[in-house]
């Protein structure tokens, strides 16, 4: 099985030359709103747009004097042109650019990081469905609980992950704004309708108001939304670590032929992918922190954020990009193991079924306090049956906790047999996993 890794697109809108093609697309959608306000004459606005070009590695020689990349950059484009060059970021300040070309980075970046959410949504609700009757048990403080389906765990991921979508897309509203406002924000070189045009070429929406920069909330929000979503692959790829533990062993990540799991230890079949996850969401989580710190800027504005975000928005995008692909790897490739569940589930020889008998006393006439003494006490002696090594199932098949409760008298004065070997039915606890999957999966 060959795991696809993230997508190169996602890298590459990150690199230096994305980063200053970035900056020339913001250039040329100001000039063209320039020119069609008429300030920029046709003839010179063409020119621009025709021959507007830069070098990466001539930018690094410029900044290297000038100390200041915008500069650089606006330096390296006028060489490729004429006497139109005066035109070239004529009314804005450096901001503008940057923070506008940003914007640009990071909506192509989400789109498809919203595209990873919806490949691995897919993922989770076909295995949903395939397991969605796979009895295994509940657990509780890890302890085992009732019965529940393995396609109902697999439903919770899913409606999970539907949460992080809406809020992806809502977050794309939130970061997909622009400016050219000028140095202070205050349009005094330029009337608010460039802006407007500028941004319309781009696709972004104008920020409502601005002072120098695009305000820093804005990308707390992405930060932390990236940081929710990885806290839910985290938790799903913990779960399958827990399952995949050798004395539970109800599924586990794909394992071709030829891989190895220890140097020293050929058995071992690790779940390498998912503890690589659990890593992974650590650091895209880390990144929030300097986001929400970089909110609080001095004044109209300061450049103690510039730093923090050349490190975490191409590591988180990337980053996430990469652990969403190896997850949607694990889930859809997952061997799941249908009877190693039914026997963990029958592991505790019947205590799974101790809430269906306490519910039926109270409707036999049996207070909740009497109901509870009952079920808890022969549920007690099951425990310490198990403690001693003793088989949860008789020759008959029946479990332990089944035989102590035939045989309480108190017990039998309130329920039938029939009635207490149906308490020990499955399907009680299934009859309503078809409903539950409608309102999940159906959801418009």
């Amino acid at each position: 099985m060959v795991e696809r890794y993230a997508r190169k697109e996602m890298s590459d809108n990150w690199t230096m030359q994305a980063k200053y093609q970035a900056w020339l697309d913001v250039e040329l959608a100001v000039v063209k709103a320039w020119n069609r306000l008429g300030l920029i004459p046709d003839e010179d606005a063409q020119k621009i747009i025709d021959n507007a070009g830069f070098s990466v590695e001539r930018i690094d020689e410029i900044e290297a004097v000038t100390r200041h990349d915008l500069i650089a950059f606006t330096t390296s484009v006028s060489e490729t042109l004429g006497e139109e060059s005066r035109w070239f970021h004529y009314g804005m300040t450096s901001s503008d650019t940057v923070d506008t070309a940003v914007a640009l980075q990071m909506k192509r970046s989400l789109e498809i990081i919203i595209e990873d959410v919806k490949m691995v949504m897919v993922s989770i609700k076909k295995r949903a469905e395939e397991h969605k009757m796979t009895l295994m048990v509940g657990r509780s403080h890890g302890i085992h609980g009732e019965p529940i389906t393995f396609g109902l765990v697999l439903a919770v991921w899913y409606d999970e992950m539907r949460r992080h979508l809406e809020n992806l897309e809502q977050t794309m509203a939130v970061i997909a704004v622009g400016q050219i406002s000028g140095a202070m924000g205050n349009f005094a070189h330029a009337p608010l309708e460039l802006e407007e045009y500028a941004m319309e070429e781009l696709g972004l929406a104008p920020a409502p108001v601005s002072n120098q920069v695009i305000q820093r909330d804005r990308y707390a929000r992405l930060a932390t939304a990236l940081a929710l979503l990885a806290s839910s692959i985290e938790k799903f790829a913990v779960q399958v670590r827990h399952w995949q533990r050798t004395e539970v062993y109800e599924a586990e990540e794909f394992f071709a032929k030829g891989q190895k799991g220890s140097s020293a230890m050929p058995h071992k079949r690790n779940p390498i992918l998912t503890e690589n996850i659990t890593g992974l969401a650590r650091m895209i989580r880390a990144y929030a922190a300097p986001a929400m710190e970089n909110v609080a800027l001095w004044h109209e504005r300061d450049i103690s954020h510039s730093s923090t975000e050349r490190f975490w928005l191409p590591d988180s995008f990337i980053t996430s990009d990469f652990m969403l692909h190896r997850f949607n790897n694990v889930i859809a490739n997952l061997t799941v193991m249908p009877e190693n569940m039914m026997k963990n589930l029958n592991l505790t020889g019947g205590l799974v079924f101790s809430q269906r008998v306490l519910l039926e006393l109270p409707k036999a006439g049996v207070s909740r306090e009497d109901a509870y003494r009952i079920v808890q006490r022969n549920a007690m002696k099951v425990w310490e049956e198990i403690q001693q090594g003793k088989p949860t199932l008789n020759d008959k098949g029946e479990s332990l906790y089944l035989q102590y409760l035939l045989a309480d008298e108190e017990l039998r004065e309130k329920l039938s047999e029939e009635q207490i070997r149906e308490a020990f039915n499955y399907d009680y606890y299934t009859k309503n996993v078809d409903k539950i999957f409608a309102r999940v999966f159906n959801k418009k």
